[in-house]
């Protein structure tokens, strides 16, 4: 190839990069305020989302389409659920970063974790119970579970426990801590980010599902014997089966189960463990070029499967084919539920019963917000994921502006990459404009006639080459 079609091959790469990086840049979702929140495609029900970190919000919209609810009061929303009995009221998890030194804050910053009720049509909101925590990180509320009108189940990652409260009397009537079943070397490092314990629900037999992020696992619990570990999900390490998990959902037998559909974050795929003779099965997976960080996956009386798509800014609906039927944008998701349909995943089938098509990536899903699998960025983007731990790609996208996303990193590197290559051939091409000298060398005759009297070996004439000055014609080999 000519040098000049080179430079230009190399600049069309740059060029391409760069409006990649411009269109993430300038269409990014944002939700930082009520005007931001896009309107959703129709959808039977009224659809409700929260989003963490990047902008702390929870929002709702009606079946048509339009908004219903806006709020941001918060640092950060996680988990949200329907309250039965009613058609638009909701409860969730939020939490409050403290930066302020202060009479509830002496060493900033700290949290306050808070349980909330609130109507979405009139907007009135209860605290159901909130406490104040001495440190930030890894301090949150999660998830809470309702056991009944005056109990409630709480995962408390601050202390990686499990407390079950009673919220007329502030009570704890019932404690569980990990410490008691696990070794503080599974997991992250104690006392930081330990268990991560991000999940809780209350089955109908009265057990507890818990997940434990950071042990990649989701755990039963029995209130009077703990952990039965024969019902385990996954296990420490064990990456291929779950890999830091979030918003596991148990499918009773009466719909199919048992099973548990699951996020596996950090593969980036929805999961589901069909329950058969004792043991775990997986028996659907779904994914696809865009998905990064899922964290949560509900499934819908319908068969369909609500997702939650951190990383890929979205959030999306599966029919039983694979296909995404619905969709909206949205900056970072962290949990959606359709009011109507029962909490979390209680009210669908199973992955068997519903006859679910898995989805590997490679296949067209539908979703006129994703890219095709073709796109060149995209499978540079999937290169991206197999060679770089997925850890790193998350944490980073966790802190990065809102636009970057996986195709925004891998027009990055894919730019940065033909400018080092287009450098490197400039260089090659155009050799520097000055000399290099070696630091010694021998003196010609001429050289020894100026000082007017040439001695030793500098007047002799310079060897010839291949020979050496004294005479020896061997080889310096």
């Amino acid at each position: 190839m000519s040098r000049r079609r080179l430079r230009l091959a190399l600049l069309a790469v740059v060029s391409l990069s760069a409006l990649v990086v411009l269109q993430g840049a300038t269409t990014a979702p944002r939700t930082g305020t009520a005007a931001d929140v896009p309107e959703a495609p129709p959808r039977e029900g009224i659809t409700v989302a929260t989003e963490s970190a990047r902008y702390g919000t929870i929002m709702a919209w009606y079946p048509n389409g339009s908004r219903l609810y806006y709020e941001d009061e918060h640092t950060k929303y996680f988990d949200v659920d329907p309250v039965k009995n009613t058609s638009a009221t909701v409860e969730y998890t939020a939490t409050d970063t403290i930066h302020t030194r202060g009479p509830t804050c002496w060493d900033p910053p700290c949290a306050r974790n808070l349980v909330e009720r609130t109507n979405l049509s009139t907007g009135e909101t209860t605290v159901i119970r909130a406490r104040y925590d001495d440190t930030e990180t890894a301090a949150e509320w999660h998830d809470h579970a309702r056991l009944s009108e005056s109990e409630i189940v709480i995962a408390d990652m601050v202390a990686d426990q499990v407390l079950l409260v009673n919220t007329t009397t502030g009570l704890t009537e019932w404690r569980w801590d990990a410490q008691n079943a696990y070794p503080l070397t599974s997991g992250g490092g104690y006392p930081g980010d330990w268990t991560h314990l991000n999940d809780v629900e209350v089955l109908d037999d009265g057990r507890i599902m818990v997940s434990l992020r950071n042990q990649d696992q989701v755990v039963f619990l029995d209130r009077e014997t703990g952990v039965q570990s024969n019902w385990t999900l996954g296990s420490d390490d064990n990456h291929s089966r779950l890999h830091e998990q979030h918003n596991p959902d148990f499918i009773p037998a009466e719909n199919g189960g048992p099973a548990v559909v699951v996020a596996d974050s950090e593969n980036s795929r929805l999961l589901e463990y069909q329950r058969r003779n004792g043991s775990w099965h997986r028996t659907w997976t779904w994914t696809d070029g865009r998905m990064q960080w899922p964290r949560d996956a509900d499934r819908l009386p319908n068969g369909h499967t609500l997702v939650t798509d951190t990383h890929g800014d979205r959030v999306l609906e599966l029919a039983r084919n694979g296909s995404v039927v619905w969709s909206i944008p949205l900056a970072h998701p962290y949990d959606a539920e359709r009011l109507g349909t029962g909490e979390g995943s209680t009210d669908g089938p199973s992955a068997v019963r519903a006859n679910l098509t898995s989805r590997t990536g490679g296949q067209r899903t539908g979703d006129p917000t994703a890219k095709s699998d073709r796109d060149t960025v995209v499978a540079v983007a999937k290169l991206l994921r197999q060679v770089v731990p997925s850890r790193w790609l998350n944490a980073l996208y966790y802190v990065a502006p809102v636009w970057v996303g996986i195709r925004e990193t891998a027009a990055v590197l894919v730019g940065l990459a033909a400018l080092s290559l287009w450098g490197l051939a400039e260089l090659r091409w155009r050799p520097l404009p000055v000399g290099v000298r070696l630091p010694v060398y021998r003196r010609s005759s001429d050289d020894g006639a100026d000082d007017g009297n040439a001695a030793g070996d500098d007047s002799r004439e310079p060897a010839a080459e291949g020979q050496r000055a004294d005479g020896d014609s061997r080889s310096d080999d």
